[in-house]
């Protein structure tokens, strides 16, 4: 694994052992970052599920601000310090231990990556609608193509859905009221 572009590119990650993450593809990184390119310059980047913070890092590397890790796991949890200490992006990162439902609450507003292991389907309704209470510009949701996921959220609507082989990205915003 490794960095797709910008700063860091090309510079190899650590990954973790096993299959207990699910690691996103340099394709659907590279798609997802193409998509975001005009937003991700100084924002706010919140990666939740983060198994090695390869999104986040991305994120980071294509001029994100900061960068927010929320993962769970002990053995991705050293892998996102490794990644980060490698690239002495520590400054710019934040990590939160915890489940991602309970860490979100002490993140900042900004866009949100949402990949929770995809036998935990119930995490994306609870995750969704914990994000439509809040003000975050863009949450971006990758699952499995077979899961069905609603087109709207209370006030997040789907956007944008992108489909590669067996995984999709739906792109959620609060879209304004019309006069």
């Amino acid at each position: 694994m490794r960095v797709i572009a910008g700063e860091f590119r090309s510079r190899p990650l650590v990954s973790v052992p096993g299959d207990a993450t699910r690691p996103t593809s340099d394709r659907m990184r590279e798609s997802l970052m193409n998509i975001l390119q005009t937003r991700i310059r100084g924002a706010i980047f919140i990666d939740a599920y983060a198994g090695t913070g390869a999104v986040g890092i991305e994120a980071l590397s294509r001029g994100a601000s900061h960068a927010y890790f929320l993962e769970n796991g002990r053995a991705a949890l050293q892998a996102i310090g490794q990644n980060l200490a490698a690239l002495k992006l520590q400054l710019r990162a934040t990590v939160y231990s915890g489940k991602a439902l309970a860490t979100l609450e002490r993140c900042p507003p900004g866009i949100v990556f949402l990949d929770p292991p995809y036998a935990l389907e119930e995490e994306y309704t609870a995750a969704l609608d914990l994000l439509s209470r809040r003000a975050d510009t863009l949450v971006i949701a990758q699952h499995p193509t077979r899961l069905q996921l609603q087109d709207s959220y209370a006030t997040l609507t789907r956007t944008r859905l992108v489909k590669q082989g067996d995984n999709a990205l739906s792109f959620y915003a609060k879209l304004l009221p019309h006069p």
